[in-house]
């Protein structure tokens, strides 16, 4: 797993997630993303087939060439490197159904690797085994994942004073709430239905850039 400078100048993660944007381009939704000011982008196809995951990668990593936008695949790594993605991102279960003896070889095509933490030890443990960033949450309760058990701002404050590796706060955050999580020390948000739901997308995602750019 390599390091890589653009995580570190990224404030905010997009995604296609076809259980919002199922009926659209995948093409344009990526172009409207990148015109509000997404930084990064995850391709999030739960229930679709690897051949499908692959055919919308194709589609988001072409769309977000031009921009430099990183492109990450949600749980399939197979499929981020067959669509040419910047990385892959993967769950609790699924870093821990990879052997550790398999990891590097199993990764080594990944320039990024992202891993999804829900509490305090996880994030350390993710950070120890090699991760280039995690999420961490669902900060509060979020449709995107209802039985999640939302974790609150603190575990952000513990994550942010300890953490070396960008981490981006996930679950729930919307402009109503995201001074929350940033006075908990978060610089980096994850958003998914706030975007993906509004009736203007570019602007949402102009909005909470705004939000995120006043620290910098």
């Amino acid at each position: 797993m390599m390091s890589n400078s653009r995580l570190v100048q990224c404030r905010l993660y997009g995604f296609i997630d076809t259980a919002y944007v199922d009926d659209l381009d995948p093409g344009e939704v990526v172009r409207v993303l990148i015109a509000g000011g997404v930084d990064i982008l995850q391709v999030r196809a739960k229930g679709r087939t690897h051949p499908e995951r692959v055919g919308i990668g194709l589609k988001v990593v072409s769309a977000a060439f031009s921009s430099g936008v990183p492109v990450i695949i949600d749980d399939d790594i197979e499929a981020a490197f067959e669509c040419g993605a910047d990385g892959v991102h993967l769950g609790q279960e699924d870093w821990a159904a990879i052997p550790r003896e398999e990891r590097v070889e199993r990764l080594a095509n990944m320039r990024i690797v992202g891993i999804s933490t829900h509490s305090f030890e996880q994030a350390l443990a993710a950070e120890r085994n090699g991760a280039n960033y995690i999420g961490i949450g669902p900060v509060f309760p979020t449709p995107t994942k209802p039985a999640a058990k939302s974790i609150g701002t603190d575990v952000i404050r513990q994550v942010a004073a300890r953490l070396e590796i960008p981490f981006f706060a996930i679950g729930g955050i919307t402009l109503g709430n995201i001074g929350e999580v940033l006075e908990a020390g978060a610089t980096r948000v994850a958003v998914v239905s706030a975007i993906l739901k509004a009736s203007d997308v570019a602007g949402a995602c102009a909005e909470f850039k705004k939000r995120l750019g006043s620290l910098t």
